[in-house]
């Protein structure tokens, strides 16, 4: 099907961004800092990410909101350094289809950052997220895809599980606390569930908490009943690669419940000088008024 989505640079909430609008769908990009999509929804309609710039911060790093590509350390995706300031104004290239969004060097790392999106279908886009390697030492870690979401309608989030064998098996992990401490309460999270083939988060208000899992498909959806809205995206998975504690996906909820991220995973690689990492992820946003089963998730992609 031919179609030609409309790109251009506006301002959002007063900062430089570019706009990517269908028939289906609008995505506004920031910048000015960032980068970050600050909007994802339908055309006129209302947007299905958090976007709170000021509001959320912790030191000198700030939330902000939105989707952004977050850096994580082998073994310690938490550590100080994941959180260093990333709010500088990037280059950007348009093409028909497609924009690139690139941050500057890391003054520390000598890396750089950023994504390409590209309109595949009125529905449907790819994210193309990169990071390069700039310096003349070894650079380790991985990659990973963050979609702060607001769970408008009385969203609910399913990750089908499994890849359909006989002999299948689904890894979960649970923290026993996050961020302040809660002791075992997180263990115990009834917002959290298993059905025959997903694991699912009701993310009504409760404690800041969170889920990785390993699911095969690669896929987190995002249902919103109230808006009768389908949001989905999808990683491929390597269950021969070097994964976070095993897990390529994870939910986290935060406090009261007031954002919940859809987190897309890469594996933990080294990075030689002048190299490029790539984390790739395709989007789709659809009317739905029912809840999606395992099956028709996977079959989005």
């Amino acid at each position: 099907m031919k179609f030609k989505p409309t790109l251009k640079r506006i301002k959002f909430g007063g900062l430089a961004a570019v706009e990517l609008q269908t028939a289906k769908l609008r995505l506004v990009v920031v910048t000015a800092q960032g980068p970050r999509i600050a909007f994802f929804g339908r055309p006129g309609g209302e947007n299905l990410l958090l976007w709170g710039p000021g509001k959320y911060k912790r030191k000198s790093w700030e939330l902000m909101g939105g989707h952004r590509l977050w850096i994580t350390r082998p073994g310690a995706d938490e550590a100080e350094e994941t959180y260093s300031p990333d709010k500088a104004a990037s280059e950007v290239s348009l093409d028909t289809r497609s924009f690139t969004v690139t941050a500057p060097m890391d003054p520390v790392h000598f890396t750089r950052r950023g994504f390409t999106i590209t309109a595949l279908a009125p529905d449907r886009l790819q994210l193309d997220h990169f990071l390069v390697n700039d310096g003349n030492m070894l650079w380790s870690g991985g990659l990973w895809s963050i979609t702060s979401t607001v769970p408008v309608g009385g969203a609910q989030y399913i990750i089908p599980l499994g890849d359909g064998s006989r002999w299948d098996y689904a890894t979960v992990v649970a923290v026993r606390t996050w961020g302040d401490d809660q002791g075992a309460k997180t263990f115990l999270d009834p917002r959290f569930a298993f059905t025959p083939d997903t694991f699912r988060l009701d993310p009504v208000s409760g404690l800041e908490n969170k889920r990785m899992v390993k699911a095969d498909a690669g896929v987190i959806g995002m249902h919103s009943p109230g808006l009768g809205l389908l949001f989905a995206k999808h990683t491929a998975y390597d269950p021969a690669d070097n994964y976070p504690l095993g897990t390529n996906t994870a939910l986290y909820v935060g406090p009261k419940s007031f954002m919940v991220e859809m987190e897309m995973m890469g594996p933990m690689v080294t990075v030689k000088p002048r190299q490029t990492l790539r984390h790739a992820e395709t989007w789709v946003l659809n009317a739905a008024k029912a809840a999606p089963t395992a099956k028709s998730l996977r079959g989005l992609f």
